[in-house]
């Protein structure tokens, strides 16, 4: 089967900036009191009840945090670079290559699934079924955690990190994401929308939603 061409731009964009990303996004999580009240609140809920997967983790930052709050954490994402850069910052920990559309998983095997910023690349239209599949991993009571930048529109991106590059990402209407949770079978629990922060442009939206029981 041929692969999606979302698929393939995405994945050669953040291979290129791979080591330039990560040390852009090093201090960003220091400098969210708002991330770091959310990751947080996702891992005392989901606690010690079973694995976590970081899915679409990048070079792992908010992998290692999660591992830090006493989760068992492991990464997921679609970009070699960006895992080889995880691996070298993290060796305790485990990534694998992979996609949202598609994952690697058993049904329920999972009792908390991050999606940070890992929805964005993917069309609207396509959405439901990324979604669906989030929910097919995360086993009952299993918690769900996304943040994403709040708006309506396809940005198309051509230079990022000091890099030339040719990807899309989407601003997306929280209550559109809602109710992809919704229809994949799982229960809104929370949602915030907080002003942006320099240097963002937009608001951003979390939402946490679970599987029932």
């Amino acid at each position: 089967m041929t692969e999606p061409a979302y698929l393939t731009s995405t994945r050669t964009a953040y291979d290129t900036v791979a080591e330039a990303y990560a040390e852009e996004a090093r201090d960003a999580l220091a400098t969210s009191p708002w991330d770091r009240a959310m990751l947080a609140t996702f891992a005392e809920l989901v606690g010690e009840s079973g694995p976590v997967g970081d899915l679409g983790c990048g070079t792992g930052r908010l992998t290692g945090h999660l591992a830090s709050l006493g989760l068992d954490v492991f990464g997921v994402d679609l970009s070699p670079g960006m895992l080889e850069v995880a691996r070298r910052a993290h060796p305790e920990l485990r990534f694998e290559v992979g996609s949202l559309t598609a994952l690697e998983l058993a049904d329920g095997s999972l009792a908390g699934a991050l999606a940070w910023y890992s929805l964005i690349h993917t069309p609207p239209e396509q959405l439901p079924a990324v979604v669906a599949e989030l929910a097919r991993v995360l086993a009952p009571g299993g918690r769900l955690l996304t943040a994403f930048q709040v708006g309506d529109e396809r940005r198309h991106i051509s230079r990022g990190c000091g890099h030339e590059v040719s990807f899309d990402a989407y601003r997306l209407p929280p209550d559109f994401v809602a109710g992809l949770f919704e229809a994949a079978g799982l229960v809104m629990e929370a949602r915030l929308v907080r002003a942006p922060q320099e240097p963002e442009q937009v608001p951003q939206a979390y939402l946490m939603a679970q599987r029932p029981k």
